[in-house]
């Protein structure tokens, strides 16, 4: 696999270059010798993130992580690569092994031309009247990444939810 590096922010050393060519190395024995991987490595503040894309036949490979190591963050980002060529690769099999006849897929998909949405579980509860910083710091206690809340100000239903950069978004409809 070709291992293609650039970096934004960072000089990248050879100490960062052998260790991102060892650990997608491993990733060898999954991919043709002439598959590119492009690797983007970034600081930010108090972040390194490394940025991993393959293409493949069938779209893309691809992982993103960030700590305050870059040694880290690439370990992180292959063992991220490895869990979705494995996962994608169960998925193959098990659809190759569950494959149905010709026949018995086009008579399926002929009696079923509307796909329904189907809703597996619903939950009702009580929304409480608050501001935004405080139904961050209940959705934090609940470990969840959104909460709905009654907005105090506005009267409002809000909904705060945790962004990828680990700061907090807030959606307020529009009447």
């Amino acid at each position: 696999m070709r291992i293609t590096m650039t970096g934004r922010n960072v000089d990248l050393t050879n100490g960062l270059k052998n260790q991102v060519e060892k650990k997608l190395g491993k990733l060898d024995k999954y991919f043709a010798p002439d598959a590119e991987a492009r690797v983007v490595l970034s600081t930010s503040k108090d972040l390194e993130k490394i940025e991993v894309t393959i293409p493949t036949k069938t779209g893309f490979i691809r992982a993103e992580e960030a700590t305050d190591d870059f040694y880290a963050s690439i370990d992180l980002v292959e063992e991220d690569i490895e869990r979705q060529i494995k996962k994608f690769k169960t998925k193959l099999i098990d659809k190759k092994q569950a494959a149905l006849p010709f026949s018995a897929l086009f008579a399926e998909e002929e009696a079923d031309e509307e796909d329904e949405i189907v809703i597996v579980r619903s939950k009702k509860f009580a929304v409480k009247p608050m501001d935004a910083e405080e139904a961050c710091l209940e959705m934090e206690m609940l470990g969840h990444n959104f909460f709905v809340f009654l907005n105090a100000e506005t009267e409002a239903v809000n909904v705060v939810y945790k962004r990828k950069d680990g700061k907090y978004g807030l959606i307020e409809p529009e009447v």
